[in-house]
């Protein structure tokens, strides 16, 4: 029986061609979409859930409660230290301190090999790698980073250093600074995890590389970057830990700072995940891909409904005699279900293929690692019989319902109509579910875009084209006015500022604040810049009162923003010439510069200070004029590799820096209009399977029309205003929740745009344009057929 439904789904599907390939096609689409977002959720799931004891482990984060709570990943350089000594809750607890964009040399190498690792290194106490699972291949996991200047490196480091040579015993250099002996190598990271430094150092080695860092008496600072983790001992609840928080905050700290300080555990399977605390992305964004997906799958299979059901008139008869022959009801509805399974089946093959060699791209277009070979992945062998069955019953159960209870006399007659192949209703109800969902696609991608274009087009309140920045590897002051005189010298080069970072950063440095003759601190931080004199023009920061601050690292001086000024109660004007004491350091405020935006949109304007303080200084800006910015920078280059020939040279557009503030917006975006385009592409296959059964049942009428006069303008408004209907009902529905969607994701943003009419306008006339396409290429067909054919057809 099975063998005899096969060979006549193989013989049907052959005999309707067009019908075969417009549902393979949409049901490909659909299903390729299905499995990319599959692996990508279950990428962000998995991340970091490989640790054995993921359960036990935690990262204990910081909540400094200021005017506003900051949150911070890390803490003060001791809090690991003193959770260890003073309490039994952790079987293990281990430090680590990360540090990006590091230069990694081979001292003993005939060429001084350098290198400059992006994701830096960490140092790491030892019961790191007891508490995480990152297994060593050579050496002992019970000894390594045990001993001061000891290394492991992971052997795709290994490989790039050393090739084939023993790497064990091998010597490298941190910033030109400090000597580690490689004494374990650690198998290659999985793609899955957020722990990317592939170079762990010995912790003790901290206090020597950063003494901040590895002082274990500085409870009033903290670092995202020094971060504590706890393996906890079996049954110990971490509210427990968190309660016993409180009593440790009032050990170590007095006055208000027992209420500012809050410490608390954070879930190793939460840390991907909160954004509070530098996740990479949210639960809820997982949520929506995989609500598209579903939509995808629906809109697919709505498809295939209508398809089949405008095809099911053209196997009328087929079925009148196949029932006449004595098939049952059942023998019909299996029959067509085994064809609906062929498609799919043969669906899901060609979106394998798809994958298989679109991956590359998917993978540098939406930056994400997902699986390189998919078949290897049981979550998925698991998950496709699950799809394949859902979409074949989806897509096939009612329209085999429709065909197998067609009446056979009525059927040999040609009597069945409309109605009876569930009436044009359910066709219309079919595709408005179809184009709201391309609605919200469409209406999302240009909500998204227009926000995207808000943040690179509006002023942030300083120059960014045109200004490279580069590495100051030492802040030596005769270094520094040598790299000077000679970058000015340079054609096209305007401007050079040394300072420690741009007007806008993803990272720096906050303190608190005493101002004037004020006794107790301001309950907020202050973030901290420092900048040389030419920091403002470089820059094109406005000076709003005041003057410019003046070379000098002894005297100190602050400009600070209108933000500060007007948090501490004082006109621009009047704050000038009064003192502050920023960062411990007593100075007077000479200038106010207007406000700028120190961070991304995402956040607000913070209350900030920029100041003179040049062994701080770690970066050059050099504003170039945009005629000559090849010329000039091919001149930079071996200006500052003469200068740092124990370096590697390297340098970052600002505007590039800028950009990358918003990165995940950018995934979204590129995910969402891929999604949208699909989501339109298939639609307007079901437009076309829709436009098909309607000239299907007005094709005399069509010829009579055509026979008493009317034109082909007015045959094509015969089957456009019925689309045109089905659209604006679609965008009717649409349009409400695709602006709570929208206004809950802006809400991201503290400078946001509006969402306006214009949005929504563009939105339905996309979807228009597309759709008339679509619908004008079959109904053109029909009304230029010759009227004595069609009313002669049957």
């Amino acid at each position: 029986m099975i063998r005899n439904y096969c060979k006549t789904a193989l013989r049907s599907l052959n005999r309707n061609r067009g019908y075969t390939l417009t549902n393979v096609l949409g049901l490909t689409l659909g299903i390729a979409c299905k499995v990319f977002i599959f692996s990508l959720v279950k990428y962000h799931l998995s991340v970091d859930a490989f640790h054995a004891k993921k359960n036990r482990i935690y990262r204990i984060v910081t909540e400094n409660r200021l005017e506003q709570t900051v949150y911070s990943p890390g803490g003060p350089p001791p809090l690991g230290r003193a959770f260890r000594e003073d309490y039994t809750f952790g079987e293990k607890v281990a430090r680590i301190y990360v540090k990006r964009e590091r230069l990694i040399s081979l001292p003993h190498s005939s060429d001084n090999q350098k290198f400059l690792e992006e994701d830096g290194v960490a140092f790491a106490e030892p019961d790191f790698f007891h508490i995480l699972d990152f297994p060593l291949v050579k050496g002992d996991k019970n000894t390594v980073l045990t001993n001061p200047n000891t290394a492991l490196i992971t052997e795709r480091v290994a490989k790039k250093y050393f090739g084939d040579t023993d790497p064990m015993g091998k010597i490298i250099r941190l910033d030109n600074k400090l000597n580690f002996r490689i004494d374990g190598i650690l198998r290659d990271l999985p793609e899955n995890t957020d722990r990317r430094q592939e170079i762990y150092l010995s912790y003790g080695n901290l206090k020597d590389y950063n003494p901040w860092a590895g002082n274990d008496n500085n409870w009033l600072s903290y670092a995202d970057e020094l971060q504590s983790f706890v393996l906890l001992k079996p049954g110990v609840l971490p509210a427990t830990v968190n309660q016993a928080f409180h009593d440790f905050s009032s050990k170590y700290y007095d006055g208000n700072y027992v209420k500012e300080w809050r410490f608390r555990l954070q879930p190793l399977s939460d840390i991907h995940f909160n954004p509070d605390f530098d996740g990479k992305i949210t639960k809820q964004s997982l949520w929506a891909l995989s609500l598209i997906a579903v939509f995808l799958i629906i809109t697919a299979s709505v498809n295939f409904v209508n398809l089949a059901t405008a095809q099911a008139l053209n196997r009328a008869k087929e079925i009148g005699i196949r029932k006449t022959l004595g098939s049952f009801r059942k023998q019909l509805f299996w029959q067509f279900m085994v064809e609906t399974a062929l498609i799919v089946f043969i669906a899901i093959v060609l979106a394998f293929m798809v994958l298989y060699w679109a991956l590359p791209l998917l993978r540098s277009v939406f930056e994400v690692p997902v699986m390189s070979i998919f078949f290897y992945d049981y979550y998925l062998l698991i998950f496709l019989p699950l799809l394949f069955l859902l979409i074949t019953f989806l897509s096939g159960a009612y329209p085999g319902l429709v065909l197998a209870g067609f009446q056979p006399v009525l059927a040999l007659k040609g009597k069945i109509s409309e109605r009876h192949t569930g009436g044009f209703s359910l066709r219309r109800g079919l595709v408005v579910t179809q184009f709201t969902i391309s609605q919200l696609l469409i209406i999302g991608t240009l909500v998204i875009a227009h926000q995207i274009n808000f943040t690179r087009q509006t002023d942030m309140g300083f120059t960014k084209d045109a200004i490279v920045t580069l590495p100051l590897p030492t802040s030596d002051k005769s270094t520094v006015s040598t790299l000077r005189s000679e970058f000015s010298r340079l054609a096209g080069v305007e401007r050079v500022s040394f300072c420690t970072q741009a007007p806008a950063s993803e990272s720096g440095n906050s303190f608190e604040i005493v101002y004037d003759t004020r006794t107790e601190k301001e309950n907020y931080d202050v973030v901290f810049k420092g900048g040389d004199e030419q920091y403002l023009s470089t820059f094109g920061l406005e000076l709003l009162a005041g003057r410019n601050l003046h070379s000098s690292d002894t005297v100190r001086e602050y400009l600070i923003n209108e933000t500060l000024a007007k948090k501490l109660g004082v006109s621009n004007d009047g704050v000038i010439g009064k003192n502050a004491i920023i960062n411990d350091t007593k100075g007077t405020i000479v200038g106010v510069v207007k406000d700028f935006h120190n961070q991304s949109f995402h956040t607000g304007i913070d209350p900030l200070c920029i100041t003179t303080q040049g062994d701080w200084y770690n970066r050059i800006a050099v504003k170039i004029n945009p005629s000559n910015l090849r010329r000039t920078l091919e001149a930079i280059a071996p200006v500052w590799k003469v200068t740092f020939p124990n370096h590697v040279y390297e340098y970052d557009f600002l505007d590039d820096q800028i950009a990358r503030f918003y990165e995940q917006d950018y995934r979204i975006l590129r995910l969402v209009q891929t999604f949208a385009g699909i989501a339109i592409i298939i639609g307007c296959l079901g437009l076309y399977g829709l436009v098909s059964f309607m000239i299907t049942q007005k094709t005399k009428e069509v010829g009579v029309r055509k026979v008493l006069g009317a034109s082909i303008r007015n045959i094509l408004w015969l089957y456009g205003r019925e689309f045109v209907r089905l659209l604006l009902i679609a965008f009717l529905i649409a349009t409400p929740v695709a602006w709570w969607i929208m206004n809950s994701w802006l809400e991201n943003f503290v400078y946001r745009i509006n969402i306006g009419a214009g949005i929504f306008i563009m939105a339905i006339a996309i979807t228009l344009v597309i759709a008339m396409l679509t619908v004008g290429y079959r109904s053109l067909k029909a009304a230029l057929m010759n009227p004595v054919k069609s009313l002669k057809t049957e």
